[in-house]
């Protein structure tokens, strides 16, 4: 009887283990999206900026705007004042990758956009220097100007 017992015991204890799939779950499609966005927006820096501009051959800042999200399919407004009441509204705080930030240059008027690139940077065409880049929302030059983030890209939290 005791050699039933651990013979019963051992082919529990020796029999192979299931493995878990260790495969990482998949990513959530806003997290694509995101970073093909951001993709895009990254291949155009150095691109010129010109007044009214809507291609790589020269954009502004709502051109940059509309033209990247158009690029992963995402229509938005091409005007300043449309793209502000796109989406929703969002926390400087909890800026996501792919956020859409306004700024206020005069301190009252929204008059500039950029895309998020991280929770303290960002990609815009701006007028000084003219050419796209990626800055810091830390310089205090944005931090004073920062007006409001809107959440475009569906599904990001």
């Amino acid at each position: 009887m005791l050699l039933a017992a651990l013979a019963v015991a051992c082919a529990a204890a020796c029999a192979p283990r299931v493995r878990p799939n260790l495969a990482p779950p998949p990513e959530p499609a806003w997290q694509a999206k995101s970073r093909e966005l951001l993709a895009v927006a990254r291949s155009l820096i150095g691109a010129p900026y010109l007044n009214g501009g809507t291609t790589p051959a020269g954009f502004d800042c709502s051109g940059f705007v509309h033209y990247v999200f158009g690029e992963v399919g995402i229509a938005v407004p091409r005007a300043m004042r449309d793209l502000q009441v796109t989406g929703e509204s969002v926390d400087r705080a909890h800026l996501s990758p792919g956020d859409v930030v306004f700024f206020a240059i005069d301190g009252r008027t929204i008059s500039h956009v950029g895309i998020a690139s991280g929770p303290d940077t960002f990609i815009h065409a701006p007028s000084s220097r003219g050419r796209v880049r990626e800055e810091s929302l830390a310089i205090a030059y944005w931090q004073t100007r920062f007006a409001e983030a809107r959440r475009i890209i569906p599904g990001v939290r």
